[in-house]
C-alpha cells in the first residue's frame, strides 16, 4: 500500500531518512531546518513502522507485531520464549500473536482540547515498536485486576483476534530504551514516556486524572504536556485524552 503523503521517514538500522520530492537528508538535519514538518521523536519508531505526513496528521502504519520474545508466539518461531517473568500467578491466556494492518492518523501538532473523551477499548495510541497501547480496562470495560496475570514476561499479550498489545509499561522497551525513554504517542498526538523524569519516579501523585503533565522532555525542549507510565493503575492513561484524539483503523 502507497502512502498519500508528501513526506515518508523511514527508520532503518537507527538511522532515520525523509524522502521529500526526490531528495533525501537525515531526519535531524531535515527537522533542524524546519523542512520535514515532522517532530524528530518520530524518529525513534522501529524499521516495522511506516512514518508520514499527510496534512495536519501523521501517519503510523504498523503490523503489531512486538520486536521482543514473548510465550504468545507459536513454540515453533524463533521469537517463542517460554514465560520467565516475576508473576508467579503467569497463566497464557490461550490466544498466539496475529500480524494486523494498523493505520494510526494522530495530530502532528497536538493541542488541549476544551472537553477531554474517554478513551475507547481497544487502541488508543501507538508504541515506538509498533505495537498498540490500550487503556486501563479489559475487554468487558473492567480494571485489569485478573487479567494482568496474562501479560507475557514484557508486559504485552494478544486478544482473540491475535492482536498483541500493552496495557502497562512495555518492559520490552523500557528494559532496552531505558525507563525514561519515550514509549510512544496517543492518538491525540501527546507523547507516552517511561516512569523516570529528571532522575525521578513517576508516581499517580505527580499527574493530573489524565496520567499526564506538562514540562520539558528530551525530544521537546520547549515543553509539552506528555503522558507517563506508573506502576499503579490507570498505568498509562486516566480520564481521557488531554487532546483530540485521531484514528485507527485496520
Amino acid at each position: 500500500m502507497q502512502p498519500r503523503t508528501s513526506f515518508l521517514v523511514i527508520v532503518a538500522a537507527g538511522v532515520g531518512v525523509v524522502a521529500a520530492c526526490g531528495a533525501a537528508r537525515s531526519t535531524t538535519d531535515a527537522t533542524e531546518a524546519g523542512t520535514s514538518g515532522l517532530p524528530a521523536a518520530f524518529a525513534k519508531f522501529n524499521a516495522t513502522v511506516s512514518v508520514s505526513l499527510d496534512g495536519d496528521n501523521v501517519v503510523l502504519r504498523a503490523n503489531g507485531v512486538p520486536d521482543h520474545k514473548s510465550v504468545y508466539f507459536p513454540t515453533s518461531d524463533s521469537r517463542y520464549e517460554a514465560y520467565n517473568g516475576a508473576n508467579k500467578l503467569f497463566s497464557s491466556n490461550g490466544f498466539q500473536i496475529v500480524e494486523q494492518q494498523l493505520t494510526f492518523r494522530i495530530p502532528v501538532h497536538p493541542k488541549a482540547a476544551s472537553t477531554h473523551a474517554s478513551t475507547p477499548l481497544g487502541p488508543i495510541g501507538i508504541a515506538v515498536n509498533g505495537v498498540p497501547i490500550f487503556n486501563q480496562y479489559n475487554g468487558q470495560n473492567r480494571p485489569l485486576t485478573a487479567e494482568i496475570n496474562s501479560f507475557d514476561q514484557y508486559n504485552g499479550h494478544p486478544q482473540m483476534t491475535g492482536q498483541y498489545h500493552y496495557h502497562v509499561e512495555p518492559l520490552g522497551i523500557t528494559q532496552k530504551n531505558g525507563s525514561s525513554a519515550l514509549i510512544g504517542f496517543l492518538l491525540d498526538g501527546f507523547p507516552v514516556y517511561g516512569s523516570i523524569e529528571n532522575g525521578k519516579r513517576i508516581t499517580n501523585a505527580d499527574l493530573d486524572e489524565l496520567h499526564g503533565h506538562t514540562g520539558v522532555t528530551a525530544d521537546y525542549p520547549n515543553g509539552i504536556y506528555h503522558y507517563h507510565v506508573t506502576t499503579e493503575d490507570p498505568y498509562i492513561n486516566g480520564a481521557g485524552f488531554y487532546g483530540t484524539p485521531g484514528t485507527v483503523g485496520r
